[in-house]
């Protein structure tokens, strides 16, 4: 028994759909997506997660149950009342939340996203619990697997009643992930573009193949030419401008505003071919950065981004404006003009 909330954990497998069992009281108890059993409340209006891949994923699908940021989200793509609320931390990368905080705001349930890594993950999940006494703990799955965003939001949208919207996220989100799949298996892997990631204001840090924070690159196509190795949890391998000119790729993909302002006119870059060749681009954000960090659902608007971003021919009739437009108003909850669009689209024009 972990505090006033019964939480065991139940032989079948991980649940894509969140599984009531039983009502009494103003509870109910449900099947979470790691198989453990939880009394939750019958309605659930205030909401707490412990790293912003499940905060972006409430946020879409329920924003007015959600009580708080872990880090606060770009206030001009963000309706005002939700980029008010309170910054609450939590626990991802380098930071390391505090309970006593998150139990002050009184939460009806807090989330706590996992990988798919076996006993380590249940055992986090349920030392996340007993540190967190009677407020009862909800696991969600892959919230960082850009290919497995379907059952997450399936299970968000049947825990709050949000069935609606949770399947007008899975029909965009599956439409743009098989458009973009589909159209890249054909390349031969001698002509996938090659892609550096350019992290920091010198572009000096990365992540290789194999990264969750570089996955859009292999998933749209592209060859991530970083060979380094990877940093546990927050990511950004510190990599030298000798080992970028003799990985010399074809794109560069940058993360930076400041470094992207800069590098075309850099001397110690205008021999990358990605420079010469005017292929270097800034990632966009929105209320949420759409490639990286989180690397949560958030980065489904950015699939096809990036592969149009690689392949503009191969994509050449993808409308991305139209899919940011319909991205905004179905996830952000916010609506864009075009001129916003373009702008977002087009930095620097």
């Amino acid at each position: 028994m972990l505090g006033a909330c019964a939480v065991l954990l139940c032989a079948s497998a991980a649940c894509t759909t969140t599984q009531e069992t039983l009502s009494v009281a103003g509870n109910r108890t449900i099947t979470d997506m790691a198989g453990r059993t939880v009394v939750v409340p019958s309605e659930i209006t205030s909401i707490l997660c412990t790293s912003p891949p499940s905060t972006n994923l409430v946020y879409m699908v329920a924003p007015d149950r959600l009580a708080g940021w872990n880090f606060a989200p770009e206030k001009g793509y963000t309706p005002e009342q939700y980029a008010a609320l309170p910054v609450v931390g939590g626990w991802f990368g380098k930071e390391t939340g505090n309970y006593e905080n998150f139990i002050s705001m009184h939460p009806d349930i807090i989330v706590e996203g996992y990988t798919t890594d076996g006993g380590a993950a249940l055992a986090s999940v349920a030392e996340r619990q007993q540190k967190l006494g009677s407020i009862p703990v909800v696991a969600v799955e892959d919230t960082v697997n850009a290919t497995g965003y379907s059952a997450p939001i399936r299970f968000m949208g049947g825990l709050l009643g949000e069935e609606k919207q949770a399947e007008a996220m899975i029909s965009f989100y599956e439409g743009v992930l098989a458009t973009v799949t589909d159209r890249v298996a054909s390349i031969p892997d001698d002509q996938r573009v090659g892609v550096y990631y350019a992290e920091g204001p010198k572009g000096l840090t990365t992540d290789p193949a194999g990264s969750s924070h570089s996955e859009l690159i292999e998933l749209c196509g592209g060859r991530n030419v970083a060979d380094c190795a990877i940093t546990a949890g927050i990511g950004m391998t510190e990599v030298s401008m000798e080992q970028i000119i003799r990985w010399d790729p074809d794109v560069i993909l940058a993360g930076d505003a400041k470094f992207y302002a800069a590098v075309r006119t850099d001397p110690l870059w205008q021999d990358i071919t990605a420079v010469k060749t005017g292929r270097v681009y800034l990632i966009p954000r929105t209320a949420f950065c759409w490639f990286d960090r989180p690397p949560g659902i958030n980065r489904i608007i950015g699939i096809p981004w990036t592969a149009k971003v690689l392949y503009p021919d191969l994509f050449g009739d993808m409308d991305l404006e139209s899919l940011v437009r319909e991205y905004h108003e179905t996830f952000i909850h916010v609506s864009l003009t075009d001129d916003q669009i373009r702008g977002i689209l087009n930095p620097g024009a």
